[in-house]
Parts: structure tokens; sequence; C-alpha cells
């Protein structure tokens, strides 16, 4: 299935990209595509989740996470093929393809053209598992409280891989700085799968401990922004979804662990 005109996007919409080069600030190496994706370790705490508002990221609430590992990186096209040749799964949609730089010739670059069960056996099949929504935003903030942006409250293509930096696809891994807990990418290159089902008026009902979503829904959460992604939809608290068996070209994820 390849992607199509469909995005559940709180009213904004992807813009177009250009092409473009980067420099990395982090060169991976990729000998060992399983184990280079190194955890970090995420602290259990509080904080205040989401946004307040008329929108899905509304009412902000306070949330209560137990310690986690989270994946320092996106998982890369080296690290699905890995997974794909040892279970013989069928490789990922856009494979090959240099424009969304897909394939084993962009090793560090995050795989795209998964559906959220992809992403699901592939965390399961690397004894991990997918991070709640909350875990994904809390790990985002990195350690910033009321912040818009993993870095703070200032938007800029030097901080990650949006529409406007004008890059026309995903970048290796690792090319910006990292937030304040040591992930790379939380804004920008590609969108995220998590856990949870959506709806859009979960915030006024979630769990204030570990929550884990509601039990019911089609659409199965994305987070985070893309190379494709217009600058209205790169809030660290910005919620984004799709169907589970939906692919796309700016669509990946990274994994986490229990302590």
């Amino acid at each position: 299935m390849r992607r199509r005109d469909f995005m559940v996007f709180a009213g904004s919409s992807f813009l177009a990209a250009c092409a473009g080069k980067v420099p990395s600030l982090e060169k991976i190496d990729s000998d060992d595509p399983i184990r280079m994706n190194e955890p970090v370790f995420i602290p259990g705490g509080e904080f205040l989740m989401g946004q307040n508002g008329d929108r899905d990221h509304a009412p902000a609430h306070p949330v209560s996470l137990n310690p986690f590992l989270m994946d320092r990186y996106e998982v890369t096209n080296a690290q699905y093929l890995a997974f794909c040749e040892i279970t013989e799964r069928k490789l990922p949609e856009f494979w090959g393809m240099d424009r969304y730089r897909s394939g084993p010739q962009y090793p560090n670059h995050p795989v795209i053209g998964v559906s959220w069960w992809d992403a699901f056996d592939y965390a399961q099949w690397a004894e991990k598992r997918l991070p709640t929504e909350a875990e994904w935003e809390y790990a985002a903030r990195g350690g910033l409280a009321g912040k818009k942006y993993p870095q703070g409250n200032r938007l800029s293509p030097a901080f990650g891989n949006y529409a406007k930096s004008e890059l026309g696809g995903p970048v290796e891994v690792g090319s910006y700085p990292a937030n304040g807990f040591g992930l790379y990418d939380m804004m920008g290159n590609v969108l995220e799968w998590v856990h949870d089902r959506y709806a859009a008026d979960y915030y006024s009902s979630s769990l204030s401990e570990n929550p884990y979503g509601p039990e019911k829904g089609r659409f199965r959460v994305i987070r985070g922004a893309g190379w494709h992604t217009g600058p209205g939809c790169t809030m660290v608290y910005h919620r984004n979804a799709l169907p589970s068996n939906w692919v796309d070209f700016a669509v990946g994820f990274r994994c986490v662990k229990d302590v």
C-alpha cells in the first residue's frame, strides 16, 4: 500500500520540500546495525502533557511515568533490513527509491514505508516495544518544561529536518543536535509511530500514571515531525494519526524498553 492523500492532522497539512544537503554532526557506524542504536535512559517523573486550547492536544494535564530506555535514533534502513533478512519479512514500501533515501545504499537513514504493525513486529523481534504517546512526548521534551520544541521555543532548520529545511527527504540519523536526554531527531526527519490508539478527546480522560491510550480506535498515533511537515505541525505536543495498516514516505519509528 502506498501513501495516499489522507492524514488526521488537526487542521494542518504537509508542505512540499525540495532537494538539498545537510552536514552530519555524528557519523553512525552501521557495521552492527542492531547494536548501533544504543538506548538512552529516560528517568521517570511527572510532566505537563499537551497544551491548552481547542485542539486535540488539550487540555494540558499532569502525567507521571516510570523510567524507561529509548532508542537514541530512529530505526534505520540497515536495522530494518537485518530484521527482514532474518525473519524473511517483506521489505518496506518505497524500498530502493532514491527519492526517499530508502534502501541498502542509505543504511543510516531512518526507515520509512512501514505500517504500525510492521513497527510493532520489529519492536517485539528486537525485544523492545513501541513507546506510549506520553513516553514519546516526555522524552521529546528532553527535560524542558513548557517549551514548544525539544530545544526550546525557537523553530529553525538548524534543529531538525522539516519542510522549511528544503532537503526533499530524510537525512542520516544523528544529523542534528540531540535534546536534553541525548535523543536525536525528535523534531524532524520522520514522524514516528507510537503505541496508542487515537481519540481526539482522550486527554480529557487520560490516566494520570503511565497512560497507554484509549482501548478502542481505528487510528494509531504518530508523533514528532518529518521532512515533509509544515512548521505548524512541529510542536512537541502536536498529535497526528493514521490507520494502523498505513504506510507513508515520511513516517518511521523508534523503540523503547522497560527498565
